[in-house]
């Protein structure tokens, strides 16, 4: 498709703003995602649930997006129904999710029940928690879809970076707030509750951006019309998912992040239990050194994003960041470094390897897989994706429990477990190694194929 010019996505304030509101659904998703992490000891004490069921709770998130193919599917309605159906489908799922969590963490009516040989309460949050799973993954890459929309051949990986860091701001709320909301409004459900009416406006967000979708495919087909193109772009066939996973550059770039990923989003699910049980962190505040990493890649995301457009390196830059989770999760596991100040400055080294790899990884598909195949080539990848953020959760989970326990401390007054958390930082710091194999084979298919995955992305 050749360049279309004087469309309304060539207005910096339009293409901006339309970016600052999906990226607000992102963050109300992202908030939910985490929510749970910094409240397992009250889970432990209030709830009586244990390592092993927070873990099966946890890894509930890729549930249908795994075995049932949800995203997939949703990735392939992406392609064919446009970015406006799938997003309103996508942040109804997540506010549907939300509430039977919610119901489910909240109600006394499903006390001392069991189903499928479990606390029902465990089985019906990690319900709800899967079917939110499904609507904010096809949320991203319906919100990843947005940006190439919108940015191809501008600031790309900068428009991709300013929507990872808003959406970590949620994750930071999620890390910093959960514990000290479950508090002040009595109850481990609250935090739930909080992020339920946050997704409901996130919903409301992203129907005011389907207008401003409408307003840009408008002035898409005016300028078609006025240039008299014959040209436009095929339309999605299944086929074409064929196509993909043939491509060596994409299975590179999915193994990657599902490796990374799986050494980062499932580590600060248990962070801020690593904080209390080998550095001493109080519970209450157990929470805040992990959000400082989200906090981080608030900014350097966008700044390594920007390099990106205007430099290039983009497989250099995937390399790099794998080396510093290596180092970061390989210090975690060495059992006499205990002091508090070492774990903020390892947190603030993983933040930045976490800023760096998103950075440039997912800017780089565009480069790989056609347009029109974009939405199922992101959508393929989050489904690898979500086979590692709902397999590692259940594995640390059950590693813990069955290997790492060491005793037992108070909770205002209640004991709960105690762990030793070397064995699975040793897990996290195996994902870091296969992790960096792929990104050097990224660089070499880079260099072979001709991607320009070390080019600008910014088109001058």
């Amino acid at each position: 498709m050749e360049t279309i010019t004087n469309t309304l996505r060539d207005s910096k304030a339009a293409r901006w703003t339309a970016l600052a509101v999906v990226a607000f659904t992102m963050l109300c998703g992202y908030w939910l995602t985490d929510v749970m992490a910094p409240l397992k000891p009250m889970l432990e004490k209030e709830l009586l649930w244990n390592s092993a069921e927070y873990g099966f709770f946890t890894s509930a998130y890729g549930w249908f997006n795994v075995f049932l193919l949800m995203l997939i599917l949703g990735g392939i309605i992406l392609d064919k129904m446009g970015v406006r159906f799938t997003g309103i489908m996508s942040t109804t799922i997540m506010v549907l999710g939300t509430a039977i969590k919610f119901w489910a963490i909240s109600t006394h009516s499903l006390d001392g029940q069991t189903l499928l040989g479990m606390k029902a309460q465990v089985v019906i949050a990690g319900l709800g928690f899967a079917i939110f799973g499904v609507g904010v993954e096809t949320a991203g890459i319906t919100v990843s879809k947005i940006i190439v929309k919108w940015f191809k051949g501008k600031e790309l990986a900068l428009a991709m970076g300013l929507e990872m860091a808003t959406a970590r701001i949620g994750t930071t709320m999620a890390l910093v707030t959960s514990v000290p909301i479950a508090r002040a409004l009595g109850g481990v459900s609250k935090p739930i509750l909080v992020c339920l009416i946050m997704l409901c406006i996130g919903m409301i967000s992203f129907i005011v951006y389907t207008f401003m979708d409408k307003k840009l495919d408008k002035s898409i087909a005016d300028e078609l019309k006025r240039s008299e193109s014959k040209e436009s772009e095929e339309s999605f066939s299944i086929k074409d998912i064929w196509l993909i996973i043939n491509n060596k550059g994409w299975w590179y770039i999915a193994l990657l992040c599902v490796l990374f990923y799986s050494a980062v989003f499932p580590f600060l699910k248990y962070a801020s239990d690593l904080m209390v049980n080998k550095f001493g962190v109080d519970p209450e505040l157990a929470g805040i050194i992990p959000g400082m990493l989200p906090f981080g890649t608030m900014i350097l995301t966008p700044l390594f994003g920007n390099l990106y457009d205007r430099k290039g390196k983009g497989a250099s830059i995937m390399i790099l960041g794998a080396l510093l989770l290596i180092f970061v999760h390989a210090m975690f596991s060495i059992p006499f470094l205990r002091a508090t100040p070492i774990a903020i400055v390892l947190i603030i080294i993983l933040g930045i390897g976490f800023s760096l790899v998103p950075s440039a990884m997912w800017p780089s598909v565009p480069k790989i897989i056609p347009e029109k195949q974009l939405g199922t080539a992101y959508a393929l990848i989050f489904w690898v994706q979500n086979i590692g953020l709902m397999g590692v959760p259940a594995l640390i989970g059950w590693v813990l429990n069955k290997y790492c326990i060491t005793g037992t401390y108070l909770i205002d007054g209640s004991p709960v477990p105690s762990y030793n958390y070397t064995l699975p930082m040793i897990i996290f710091t195996s994902f870091g190694v296969i992790a960096l194999l792929f990104a050097v084979l990224l660089k070499a298919e880079d260099k072979k194929k001709g991607y320009g995955l070390e080019m600008p992305n910014i088109k001058k």
